[in-house]
C-alpha cells in the first residue's frame, strides 16, 4: 500500500477536516486495490425496454394531489462548477444565459413559481464547492426572503501526480491542488452537514437532484408521483442519446452486477469508440436524480452506500494528475427496486460550452418562469447540431461575433470555423457552413442563408 502520510500533511495543510481526510483516504485506498480491474467488456450489455419505464406509460399526478406531494418535496442544485470552460471566473451559474437571467435566475423563478401557484414552500438547496461557495453566498442574498434557499458546501479533495500518486503542492499550481470530488459527493456532504436530518425532521421526504447549468431541468409532478406510489428509493431520468451526447454516462447490465451505470471514464481505452455508438447505447444519464430522503439516510447510516469510483485523468500545469471522483448516477445500483424513467428529450438541456448558449438564446426556446420550452413554431423534432470554432470558445468572444442571435427555427446544423461576424436580422436554415480562412466574412443585416456553404473571405456586397 502506498503511504498516504504525504496526502494526509497536505490536505491537513489546506484546513481539510478529518472526515474529509477519512473519506479520501477510501477513495485512495480503494484506487490502489483495483486500478489493475478492468472493465469485462464482452459481459456488458444494454437494458432491454422492459427495465426502462416510458414517461408517456406512468401516471398523471392531479392537482390535489400536487400540493401534498410538493409539500414533501426538497430540490437540490449541484453548483460546484466554476465557468471557465466559457472563459469566465466565478461560477458558473451565475453566467447570463437568456434575457440577462443566470442560470440561478432561472432556477429560483421555477421554485418562486411552484411555490406560489401550489401555496407550499419547497426549499431549494445548492451544493457548492469551495470554488463557488462564496460568490454564490453572496449572490443568493438578491432573492425574496421568502424563498428558503440553502447551501452547503461539498468535500475538497487533492489532486495526486498520475505516477507517483503525490499531491501537488499549493505553493505551486494555488487553488488548482485541490478539487470538488464529482457530483457523487452530494450525499456525504448533505448528511454531514446535518440538513439531511433536518429535512426528514420537517416532514419532507423527497428530494430532486440536478445540474445546475442544466436548463432542462424542473419539478416533474408525474416522476414526484411515481417515486411517491412506488417503493422506488431511486428514480434516473435517462433520455434517448444523440451525436452531441456520445460521452454521457448509460446503463449497462453484467452477468454479476445488475442494472448499474457506466461511465465514459470506466471504459478501457480499446472500446471507447464503441461506447460512444448511438446503435449500442441508444441512452444515457441526465443526472436528474429522485431519491427518497429515509431510504437515503438508512444506506449512509448502514454504510451500504457504494458508488463506483471515477479515475478522471487531468493535465494541470502541463502535469498528467488524477482525480478520485464518485458519480451521483452510479446509486442506482445500491438501492434496491431502483427505476430508470426515460423522459423527453427536453428534460435535458445543459449549457457547456457556448454551442449551447447559440441554442438557448435563440428563438427555438421561450421561456415560462424560468422554464425553457421549445417553441411550438419549430416544426422540426430535435435540436440543430451547432460547431462554433476556436473563435467562439469564450463568452467575450462568442458576444464579439453575434451582434444579434440569428433566426435558427428551421436549421439542421451550423458549423463556424475562423472570424465570422453576424449582423442582425439574419436567418439560417438547413445546413449552413461558414469558414472563413481569411482576415473576417461578414455575413450582413437581413442575410438569409439556407443550405449554403461559404468559404474564403467574403464581403459584405457579395452575399
Amino acid at each position: 500500500m502506498r503511504s498516504f502520510n504525504s496526502i494526509k500533511k497536505s490536505m491537513l495543510k489546506e484546513h481539510c477536516s478529518e472526515h474529509e481526510i477519512t473519506l479520501f483516504r477510501s477513495l485512495f485506498e480503494r484506487y490502489i486495490s483495483d486500478k489493475e480491474k478492468k472493465v469485462d467488456w464482452q459481459n456488458i450489455s444494454s437494458p432491454d425496454d422492459q427495465s426502462i419505464i416510458n414517461y408517456e406509460q406512468i401516471p398523471t399526478c392531479n392537482q390535489q394531489e400536487a400540493k401534498q406531494l410538493l409539500s414533501q418535496l426538497v430540490v437540490c442544485r449541484l453548483n460546484g462548477g466554476l465557468g471557465t470552460g466559457m472563459g469566465c471566473l466565478g461560477p458558473k451559474s451565475a453566467i447570463e444565459v437568456r434575457d440577462g437571467k443566470s442560470f440561478l435566475d432561472l432556477l429560483v423563478s421555477q421554485i418562486q413559481n411552484i411555490n406560489d401557484t401550489y401555496q407550499v414552500n419547497v426549499p431549494l438547496l445548492l451544493m457548492n464547492s469551495f470554488n463557488t461557495d462564496q460568490d454564490t453566498n453572496r449572490i443568493i442574498k438578491k432573492y425574496n426572503n421568502n424563498l428558503n434557499i440553502r447551501t452547503f458546501q461539498q468535500n475538497k479533495f487533492p489532486r495526486l501526480t498520475k505516477d507517483a500518486l503525490t499531491p501537488l503542492s499549493v505553493e505551486s499550481f494555488g487553488d488548482q491542488a485541490f478539487y470538488p470530488p464529482g457530483h457523487g459527493d452530494v450525499f456525504n456532504s448533505i448528511n454531514d452537514s446535518g440538513i439531511l436530518d433536518e429535512l426528514i425532521k420537517q416532514g419532507k421526504k423527497f428530494i430532486y437532484i440536478a445540474n445546475a447549468d442544466n436548463l432542462g431541468a424542473s419539478v416533474d409532478l408525474n416522476i414526484l408521483k411515481l417515486i411517491s406510489d412506488t417503493i422506488a428509493p431511486y428514480i434516473m431520468e435517462v433520455t434517448d442519446k444523440t451525436r452531441a451526447d456520445v460521452k454521457g454516462g448509460t446503463l449497462v447490465y453484467t452477468k454479476d452486477k445488475p442494472l448499474h451505470l457506466l461511465e465514459f471514464a470506466q471504459v478501457p481505452v480499446e472500446y471507447q469508440e464503441e461506447f460512444k455508438s448511438v446503435k449500442k447505447f441508444k441512452i444515457f444519464n441526465t443526472n436528474n436524480i429522485w431519491l427518497n430522503l429515509a431510504k437515503l439516510k438508512q444506506k449512509l447510516n448502514e454504510g451500504s452506500l457504494n458508488l463506483d469510483l471515477i479515475v478522471n485523468k487531468k493535465t494541470v500545469n502541463h502535469h498528467q494528475v488524477i482525480q478520485l471522483e464518485i458519480a451521483i448516477g452510479s446509486g442506482i445500483s445500491s438501492f434496491r427496486d431502483s427505476l430508470a424513467v426515460k423522459v423527453p428529450r427536453k428534460r435535458f438541456l445543459p449549457v457547456k460550452k457556448t454551442n449551447d448558449l447559440l441554442l438557448v438564446q435563440s428563438n427555438l426556446f421561450i421561456e415560462e418562469n424560468g422554464i425553457l420550452k421549445m417553441n411550438p413554431e419549430r416544426q422540426f423534432a430535435g435540436l440543430p447540431l451547432i460547431r462554433l470554432g476556436e473563435n467562439f470558445s469564450t463568452i467575450a468572444d462568442y458576444q464579439k461575433h453575434f451582434q444579434e442571435i440569428p433566426d435558427i427555427l428551421e436549421l439542421d446544423l451550423l458549423t463556424v470555423v475562423g472570424k465570422v461576424y453576424f449582423g442582425k436580422d439574419i436567418i439560417l436554415k438547413g445546413n449552413v457552413i461558414l469558414v472563413c480562412d481569411g482576415e473576417a466574412l461578414h455575413i450582413p443585416d437581413s442575410a438569409k442563408l439556407e443550405n449554403k456553404v461559404l468559404t474564403g473571405n467574403i464581403q459584405l456586397a457579395e452575399l
